[in-house]
C-alpha cells in the first residue's frame, strides 16, 4: 500500500495517513485522512484474487465501479491509479446481519437503483461460476466439505427449473455480504464490486438473504419489496437463489483458503470453516420438504400445468 498512498499524496498535494480497515476478505482497504480534515476510502487490488478465479478481472471491477457510482449507488470514484482506486469515504454506518434483517425494503430499494444503472462489463451466472471453482478444486485437489458433489444433482435441477422463465440481465453485485452495505442518511450505498456482472436480479437478492440468514418469510418480504408483487413464482425464484448462493459461495472460501493461504491467514478469517457453515446451510435447505414445492412454484407446476410435478429427490 505504500505506493498507493505516495500517489494519493502527490494527488492531493498535502500530507496523508492511513487507517487500514478490517473485514475485507480479498483487497486491502484503508481510510486515508488529508491534513486538511478530508477523508478518502483507498482500495488497493490484489491481483492474485483475479488470478485465482476469485473475482473479475481489475479493470473490469474498476469499470463496474465507475458504472455503480453512476447508478447513485456506489461510492464515487475520484482518483484512479494503477490497481487501486481513491473512493468517496461513505461516513455511514457499515450493516451487519441483524442489520440487514430489519431493513428489506432500503436495501430492496438500493439493488433497484443498482439494476437500473448503465450495464456492467461481463456477465455472471451463478451455475457458470459454481463450475469454474469446482474445476479449480479439481485441479489443484482442494478439499471442499464432505459430500459436496451429492448436491450437484439438485443444482442441474434448481438450474433447469430458472430457466424455464428467465428475468432479464441487470448489472448486479453478486457479493452482498452485510458488510458491503453502508447506511448513510436513510440510504443504503453498496460498496466492493470484485464479483459484479450483468446477471439475474432474483440472484442478486438470494445472495443478500442468505449471506443474512433470512427465514422463508423474510425472503419473500424481500422478493416483494424488490418487485413490486407477493408472487410465489419470484419469491420461490428467489429462496432458490438462496440455495445456490450456500452452494456456490462454498467453493469460493474453498478456494481461497486453498490458493491463497498466505493471504488468507493475513486476514485473520478461517476460511475452510465458513465453507463448512455454507454447505451446511445448503444442505439444510436442499433437504428440506418445501424444496420441491419451490420447484414447481419456479416452473409454474400446479393443477393444469403441462409441467410434470417436482421428482423429490434430494441429497441426503
Amino acid at each position: 500500500m505504500p505506493d498507493a498512498l505516495a500517489r494519493v499524496r502527490e494527488w492531493a498535494g498535502q500530507p496523508v495517513t492511513e487507517t487500514p480497515l478490517a473485514g475485507g476478505l480479498s483487497h486491502r482497504v484503508a481510510r486515508v485522512d488529508a491534513a486538511d480534515g478530508r477523508r478518502w476510502l483507498l482500495r488497493v487490488l490484489d491481483p492474485r484474487v483475479s488470478a485465482a478465479g476469485l473475482g473479475i478481472p481489475l479493470d473490469d471491477e474498476i469499470a463496474n465501479t465507475l458504472r455503480a457510482a453512476e447508478a447513485g449507488v456506489g461510492p464515487r470514484v475520484l482518483h484512479r491509479m494503477p490497481g487501486a482506486l481513491l473512493l468517496e469515504y461513505l461516513d455511514g454506518v457499515t450493516l451487519d446481519a441483524r442489520a440487514v434483517r430489519a431493513l428489506p425494503g432500503p436495501i430492496a430499494a438500493a439493488c433497484r437503483r443498482l439494476h437500473a444503472g448503465p450495464p456492467f462489463v461481463g456477465g455472471f451466472s451463478v451455475f457458470r461460476k459454481l463450475e469454474e471453482f469446482l474445476a479449480l478444486c479439481r485441479r489443484h485437489g482442494l478439499r471442499t466439505p464432505g459430500g459436496y458433489e451429492d448436491a450437484l444433482p439438485a443444482v442441474a435441477e434448481i438450474e433447469h427449473a430458472l430457466a424455464a422463465r428467465p428475468l432479464p440481465a441487470v448489472p448486479c453485485h453478486n457479493d452482498l455480504l452485510p458488510a458491503n452495505f453502508i447506511l448513510c442518511d436513510g440510504e443504503v450505498r453498496i460498496v466492493d464490486y470484485q464479483l459484479s456482472g450483468n446477471g439475474d436480479p432474483a440472484f442478486e437478492l438470494g445472495d443478500i438473504a442468505a449471506e443474512a440468514e433470512y427465514d422463508p418469510d423474510l425472503t419473500r418480504r424481500l422478493a416483494r419489496e424488490y418487485f413490486g408483487e407477493d408472487s410465489p413464482r419470484l419469491a420461490a425464484r428467489v429462496r432458490l437463489n438462496l440455495i445456490m448462493s450456500n452452494v456456490t459461495w462454498t467453493l469460493w472460501f474453498s478456494v481461497h483458503h486453498g490458493l491463497l493461504r498466505e493471504q488468507a491467514a493475513a486476514a485473520g478469517f478461517d476460511y475452510e470453516a465458513e465453507a463448512a457453515g455454507k454447505f451446511a446451510r445448503a444442505v439444510r435447505d436442499l433437504a428440506d420438504p418445501g424444496f420441491g414445492r419451490l420447484i414447481d412454484d419456479v416452473r409454474g407446476a400446479g393443477p393444469g400445468s403441462p409441467h410434470p410435478p417436482h421428482d423429490a429427490r434430494r441429497p441426503e
